[in-house]
């Protein structure tokens, strides 16, 4: 058996992020402007569903700063100590995301529900501002979820958006999605408590609308960890991905593969390993070439197989 070739690109791959890094400065920008308007407004109202917002969009705008981070870092070259890049850098903050998501965001909502239940109040002045306050936020991270929507588009095909969230292999455009969804969702939740609070004058409700924040919060932080761990730990590629390799793989001085495992090292960098079937009466230079062309025909198939790894082999029974 002879040794296993490796053959890298001398350069990496595109890193296709422009979609993501856009709509992270678009949802970026609303947030600190959200967050700034929604903590005046509990300043003048003391409202707990104010409070948890504020908070909930605080903390979303330090996530997107995570994302770009994590973006850039992800672009440092290979280098010794890590042979094969930094592409993983990218899920790495997207799940410390979800804990700040969790953290920073859900539990203390939650937090100060059980803190406006022990110690209900109603809103005695300036009872207008949060109402005005939450539906100006309403627009404005519509129009953020609305360039996420936008594009993620190219990205998602005919893929619902669940499905796309389920299968991207990039952290950034489901991360915002789901945050520009949740904090749609948790400004109605909200308008709820707080109209709820001026129709009644009981600030018990005031309270729900801050429990329904923090429970969403960490419902959506749940996901994002979820789904960023299976990336962590190293996904193989598409089923479709997998088996254009293995169709690529077949060629001339290849009759077959006995065996291929594939692993995203990134994003846009898959790792190919494979044991592939040659002849026992090639020579080593023929064996030498059949790789060569075996590899090329890889990556005009799949052009993110960055690192191929091919094993010559007999078939055996």
């Amino acid at each position: 058996m002879s040794p296993d070739i490796v053959s890298e690109p001398d350069t990496l791959p595109f890193m296709s992020t422009e979609g993501g890094t856009k709509a992270i400065v678009a949802a970026l920008a609303a947030n600190i402007g959200i967050a700034i308007t929604k903590f005046i407004a509990y300043l003048l109202t003391h409202s707990s569903s104010m409070l948890a917002e504020s908070v909930h969009s605080l903390a979303d705008s330090g996530n997107q700063l995570l994302l770009l981070l994590g973006g850039k870092r992800a672009r440092k070259a290979a280098d010794e100590e890590h042979p094969f890049g930094y592409g993983r850098e990218r899920y790495l903050y997207a799940f410390i995301v979800s804990i700040v998501l969790f953290s920073l965001g859900g539990l203390f909502a939650l937090y100060e529900a059980w803190h406006k239940f022990e110690d209900p109040h109603p809103i005695d002045s300036w009872q207008w501002v949060p109402v005005a306050v939450l539906l100006a936020a309403i627009v404005m991270e519509g129009t953020s979820f609305r360039t996420a929507m936008r594009e993620s588009k190219h990205a998602r095909g005919k893929k619902s958006v669940f499905q796309y969230i389920r299968a991207a292999k990039a952290p950034e455009l489901p991360v915002v999605l789901l945050e520009d969804f949740g904090a749609l969702v948790g400004l109605v939740f909200a308008l709820f408590g707080v109209g709820m609070t001026l129709a009644t004058d009981d600030g018990r409700w005031d309270a729900v609308g801050s429990a329904a924040i923090g429970l969403l919060l960490v419902v959506i932080a749940i996901v994002l960890a979820i789904e960023t761990r299976s990336m962590l730990l190293g996904e193989s590629a598409t089923p479709a991905d997998v088996k254009a390799i293995r169709e690529a793989l077949v060629g001339d001085g290849v009759p077959s593969v006995i065996h291929l495992r594939t692993m995203h090292l990134g994003p846009e960098e898959l790792l190919v390993g494979a044991k592939i079937e040659v002849s026992a009466t090639e020579s080593a230079a023929e064996i030498a070439q059949a790789i060569d062309d075996a590899e090329a025909r890889v990556r005009a198939a799949v052009p993110i197989a960055r690192t191929i790894y091919l094993e010559p082999d007999l078939r055996r029974p």
